[in-house]
């Protein structure tokens, strides 16, 4: 069969490659003039810094698989991220773990004494929260979320966190031992030679053609047997219905002798400081040596027309909207709906990998049965 993907991030690039090795012809179209999607790393010609292009992305998983499958690809260098975070002109160790309690309230606490103190921070009466600030209050107190989730996720969403969905923060950790790394997968890494080396590699078969620079035009997709969609799940339709909401991301990059802030990441929870963090990119590999720094600041917004989508908003009429577009999508002939914003889910890497290779062999199998490929193969 001959399959056209539109995108060459992970989750196309994943497809493509099954795809190929299983004997198909596969053409991918990316309208940037590089592969990796918003993972595309590159070195920066005056520091020799790998810089993440569009934002930080530190690769975790507990997902045997896919841990495997991505090391085939590249060297995986072993990182253990951590989050720092200035309010009030203190810095604090994120995520809230015993050194920021204890940090916060000025105190010695033990582990048992901490669960105990917070607990009495908590808000027991709300036993199921409906949204992002009564999961923090029922969850930590309200210190706790006033002083490192408040501002920071009225910057990050644009919106008040009553507006948010109570699972965004299920997300993050709340510790009561002094273990500051940002993720608790058992593994953790950074390619040594970049994200986009690791793409490049995916897309190496000789049955596979990449056209850069090069939109996929969804009028045209009869030239191919079946297409793989990645963009924007309302783009596909021209956004007949009309938009889903997402947040994009501007950067100001600051350039220095030496080391700027000490850390890879610097979250900036008060509401009078426009941005939400400031990104220093050599502290990504620490195995490396630069004498000069690249940092970015970080600003959120919704996404505008032309602006680049980064991850979806999904406030209720949002989903509301997202369901006329899947049951649009289920019944688009010869097309699959894929990745982050071809479902319009906010999905890690691991998670976009193993989705890519469960879909190709969904697809595989499809083929095989001469059944009708499936146009959702995944969907929260």
């Amino acid at each position: 069969m001959q399959f056209g993907i539109a995108g060459a991030g992970f989750s196309g690039a994943v497809m493509a490659r099954e795809l190929a090795q299983a004997g198909h012809q596969v053409t991918v179209h990316e309208s940037r003039g590089h592969v990796g999607g918003n993972c595309h790393t590159e070195r920066d010609p005056d520091t020799g810094i790998m810089v993440h292009r569009y934002g930080p992305h530190i690769f975790h998983t507990g997902n045997e698989r896919v841990w495997k499958y991505i090391n085939d690809f590249g060297t995986m260098q072993p990182y253990n991220h951590r989050v720092f975070s200035t309010i009030g002109g203190k810095v604090y160790s994120l995520p809230v773990n015993l050194l920021t309690i204890n940090q916060l309230f000025g105190r010695t606490l033990d582990p048992e004494q901490a669960r105990d103190f917070i607990s009495e921070q908590s808000d027991s009466s709300i036993t199921d929260p409906r949204n992002f600030e009564e999961q923090a209050l029922s969850m930590m107190g309200r210190p706790l979320y006033e002083t490192f989730f408040l501002g920071y996720t009225r910057k990050q969403w644009g919106l008040e966190p009553t507006q948010i969905p109570a699972s965004v923060l299920r997300r993050l950790p709340l510790r009561f031992t002094y273990e500051d790394s940002y993720f608790a997968h058992p593994y953790q890494a950074i390619p040594r030679e970049g994200y986009t080396a690791i793409v490049e590699r995916m897309l190496d078969d000789p049955r596979i053609e990449v056209h850069l620079s090069s939109p996929f035009d969804p009028d045209q997709h009869d030239r191919f047997d079946h297409t793989i969609w990645t963009g924007p799940l309302d783009a596909w339709f021209g956004h007949r219905f009309g938009r889903l909401g997402y947040r994009t991301l501007d950067f100001e990059e600051i350039r220095a002798e030496g080391d700027l802030q000490g850390c890879a990441v610097m979250n900036y929870g008060d509401l009078d400081v426009p941005f939400t963090r400031i990104s220093e990119h050599k502290h990504f590999a620490p195995w490396e040596q630069h004498d000069k720094t690249v940092a970015f600041r970080e600003f959120s917004r919704l996404a505008g027309e032309d602006d680049i989508p980064y991850y979806p908003v999904r406030l209720a009429q949002d989903k509301s909207l997202l369901q006329t577009y899947l049951d649009a999508a289920g019944q688009e002939p010869r097309v699959t709906f894929a990745g982050r914003l071809g479902t319009y889910r906010y999905l890690d890497m691991d998670v976009t990998i193993a989705d890519a290779l469960d879909a190709a062999n969904i697809m595989q199998r499809a083929i095989r049965a001469r059944d009708r490929i499936p146009a959702l193969l995944a969907q929260e």
